[in-house]
């Protein structure tokens, strides 16, 4: 069985001990092997029916909110991608169709940068104009 989309993956379902790692599938994962934090194997087991927001999760790299996409390191994958809701301080890796990717597959458009895409193309991003109105 894969993963699927709305899918939670809770590091403390089976390691009430680590740092709280809880991530949410956006979309792919017909290649999802495991992923590894606090030197657990996060698998298919460690899959929740909904996020229990519980004190003592601790955030590192991996910001809340922010994305992890294989397509950024193998364009040939399924296509995982996942959303960090919790924690993170010991994330090391995500293993999927046989590629191994980290917190460099992050998606973090920060607010006024421009898009990989915009800047291939010569085009401002969606921000304000300067002048007078």
């Amino acid at each position: 069985m894969a993963l699927k989309k709305g899918d939670i993956i809770d590091e403390r379902k089976r390691h009430p001990d680590s740092c709280g790692l809880v991530l949410k599938v956006m979309s792919g994962g017909e290649g999802f092997e495991k992923i590894m934090c606090c030197g657990h194997e996060l698998t298919l087991e460690d899959v929740v029916p909904s996020f229990n927001q519980e004190r003592g999760r601790r955030a590192g790299r991996l910001v809340v909110g922010m994305t992890l996409d294989e397509k950024k390191v193998a364009t040939d994958s399924c296509g995982l991608r996942f959303m960090v809701m919790a924690g993170g301080a010991g994330f090391q890796e995500v293993i999927c169709c046989g590629h191994s990717f980290g917190a460099g597959a992050m998606q973090d458009l920060q607010f006024g940068q421009m898009r990989e895409a915009d800047k291939d193309q010569g085009q401002m991003p969606n921000t304000p104009h300067q002048g007078t109105a």
